[in-house]
This record gives C-alpha cells, sequence and structure tokens, in this order.
C-alpha cells in the first residue's frame, strides 16, 4: 500500500492541488451542444452537478442527459442538485432527448436521472420511454443508463432497465460506514442488491464511488469485495469535490497514485473494467466502459 502524503483540511481550504485544475469550456463544439441543450429545454448532469469535467466532455460533442426534472427528492450532503419537491413530470422528455440525441449523433449515450421517490413506479416509465426513443431514433448508439435507488420496487426496477440500454450503473457513492453521512436517505445493502439484480437482469454493471470523505482505505477495499461479490463489471472511482459551502467538506485531496493503486487492486480483486483518478466522474470515458 501506497504510503502518500495527503492534503488535509486547512490546506485545501486555502488551495486545491494542481492535479485538480481543469480546463474552462470553450469551442464551436462546446456551444453547439450547449445550443442543443437550451433549445430542446434539457436537464444535463454535468451543469446540475457542477461536474468539472463539463468542458472537456462537451467540448468533445457528448453530455450525460438527466431526465425527470433537475428537482430531486432526496437530501444527499454531497450533490449540488436542487432538492425539493419536484414538479409534474414531462411526457415528451423521452422525444426531446432522442432528438437532441441524434442531431448531436452521439455514438454513446448517457442518461440520468433524479430520484423521483414520490412517484410510484419511480419515473421507471419515463426512464423506458426514453430508452426505446433514442433507439428508435438512433439505432447505432449505445446507451448507459445511471439510475437512482428504486428503494426496493423491483418491478419498476425492472421497467427501467428493459429498454434496451446496453450498460446500467447505479453508484453506490461511498463506503459503508459513511452512508449515513453522505446518502442518509439510501441503504448500503438496498444498493448492493440493486446491482445484482441488474446482474441477474443480464446487464453489464457499473457503479461509482467518490474518496476524499474520510474513508479508510480498507473500506475502499471492502466495497470492491461487495461490488464483485454482488456481480458489478466496472467501477469508477474519483475525487470528492465540495459544490458549495452548504455541502460536506472535502476531508482529503487523494494523490494520483494513490487512485493508481486503486486502479490496480480493483482490477486484481475482478471488475473487467476501473477508471480511477482525481477528475473521474461515473460518466467520465463512459464509452470504453462499454
Amino acid at each position: 500500500m501506497l504510503d502518500l502524503p495527503v492534503v488535509n483540511a486547512a490546506e485545501k481550504r486555502a488551495k486545491k492541488p494542481d492535479w485538480l485544475r481543469v480546463k474552462l469550456p470553450i469551442g464551436e463544439d462546446y456551444k453547439r451542444v450547449r445550443r442543443l441543450v437550451d433549445e430542446y429545454k434539457l436537464h444535463t448532469i454535468c451543469q446540475s452537478g457542477n461536474c468539472p469535467n463539463m468542458g472537456e466532455c462537451w467540448g468533445a460533442g457528448t453530455a450525460t442527459f438527466m431526465i425527470l426534472g433537475n428537482v430531486c427528492t432526496r437530501g444527499c450532503s454531497f450533490c449540488a442538485v436542487k432538492t425539493g419537491r419536484p414538479p409534474e413530470y414531462d411526457e415528451d422528455e423521452p422525444r426531446r432527448v432522442a432528438e437532441a440525441i441524434r442531431l448531436m449523433e452521439v455514438k454513446h449515450a448517457v442518461i440520468t436521472s433524479v430520484n423521483r421517490d414520490e412517484l410510484k413506479d419511480r419515473g421507471a416509465e419515463i426512464w423506458y420511454q426514453t430508452v426505446v426513443q433514442v433507439k428508435e431514433q438512433s439505432p447505432t448508439t449505445t446507451i448507459e443508463t445511471l439510475i437512482p435507488d428504486t428503494r426496493s420496487n423491483w418491478d419498476a426496477l425492472e421497467r427501467m432497465i428493459s429498454g434496451g440500454q446496453e450498460v446500467v450503473s447505479h453508484n453506490m457513492e461511498t463506503v459503508k460506514s459513511l452512508y449515513r453521512k453522505v446518502r442518509p436517505q439510501a441503504k448500503y445493502e438496498r444498493s448492493l442488491e440493486q446491482i445484482k439484480r441488474i446482474k441477474d437482469f443480464g446487464k453489464r454493471t457499473k457503479t461509482g464511488i467518490m474518496v476524499g470523505l474520510g474513508e479508510k482505505d480498507e473500506e475502499v477495499f471492502q466495497i470492491m469485495d461487495d461490488l464483485v461479490e454482488h456481480g458489478c463489471d466496472v467501477l469508477t472511482i474519483g475525487q470528492y469535490l465540495q459544490p458549495t459551502k452548504m455541502h460536506l467538506a472535502v476531508d482529503s485531496f487523494i494523490h494520483p497514485d494513490k487512485f493508481a493503486e486503486y486502479k490496480e487492486v480493483g482490477l486484481a480483486k475482478g471488475f473487467d473494467f476501473v477508471e480511477s483518478g482525481p477528475l473521474v466522474r461515473s460518466s467520465y470515458h463512459a464509452e470504453r466502459h462499454l
């Protein structure tokens, strides 16, 4: 195990490490993606989640679409997406998402959503219709869906993942000991069970976790073991970044060499693919995970 310097809490408030610097969004491809997102009145997790890779991904002509609105029923302490009572969902949204993906000529589309716990089907029908319509308009486009916790509504889960997508992702977000602090409305075992059921349905499975929240190495290795046992194929690991002062503070900035170690350990434990780095997010370089 690598013995690396840790950037502590006092240092992090003064200055982020050099390895967390990102380029500003520029270029014609970036402008084109932004224009289409605005024109079709779509939401992206890139914007709502303050993703540090927005400039790179949009500049490459890709974006992660967020369906079912931009207000979440959960109040996770790490997430920049708005929390509250969502408005009625838009039944025309699947068509608009599909048309935007067709116009962007996206080869691999990533679609996610807020949690809609107030809906009996958790938004499953909109999920299903979105995937189906993307496939109808762009038959050669492969799809990854990053789905929320269905709170053990397994009928809703099956509908969500039966539209024809190639990859289904559900993020664990953090290690078990930090769930109450990071994901107070989620359950560690329930998310593992959801991943197992996705695998049993025959889908390629994927999840993502953040580090820098106070977890220990042995806890990271334990969640790797748990995920492999429950049939997870792909793991992404990235640095937690505090979106606003109202969210959880960063405990430490993890050195890039530690991320390299996590990748090596994860592959040795049995994952097909591990994307691990300070700026990695669950949909970063998603086309590689297929």
